[in-house]
C-alpha cells in the first residue's frame, strides 16, 4: 500500500485506483474550505461538509464513500502538486 503524501500542506491519502486504473487520492474536506465558510457554517458540521464536496466538484472531486476515511474527498491525479494548487483555488472562491 502505497503511503500518504503532504504537498503544499494538503494530506494526500491514495486509494485503489478508478475502474480504468487511474490513481486516486482521498482529502479531507477541510481542505476545500476557507474561513469564510467556517464561519457561516459554524454550528453546521454536516452543512461545512457538503460546501467543501461543492467546492470539490468544480475540480472533479467527489464524496468518499469507503469506511476507512471519514469526512473524505476523493479524486483523481497524476500530479498531486498540480491538484494541491487546484485545491488552494476553489479554497478561496
Amino acid at each position: 500500500m502505497r503511503r500518504s503524501e503532504r504537498v503544499n500542506g494538503i494530506e494526500f491519502t491514495p486509494v485503489q485506483n478508478d475502474i480504468d486504473g487511474n490513481p486516486r487520492y482521498v482529502v479531507h474536506f477541510l481542505k476545500f474550505v476557507n474561513d469564510e465558510d467556517r464561519e457561516q457554517h459554524k454550528w453546521d458540521l454536516e452543512d461545512l461538509y457538503e460546501r467543501g464536496i461543492e467546492k470539490a466538484r468544480e475540480i472533479g472531486g467527489q464524496k468518499y464513500r469507503g469506511k476507512d476515511y471519514g469526512g473524505g474527498i476523493v479524486l483523481q491525479s497524476y500530479n498531486t502538486q498540480k491538484t494541491a494548487e487546484r485545491i488552494k483555488k476553489v479554497q478561496q472562491s
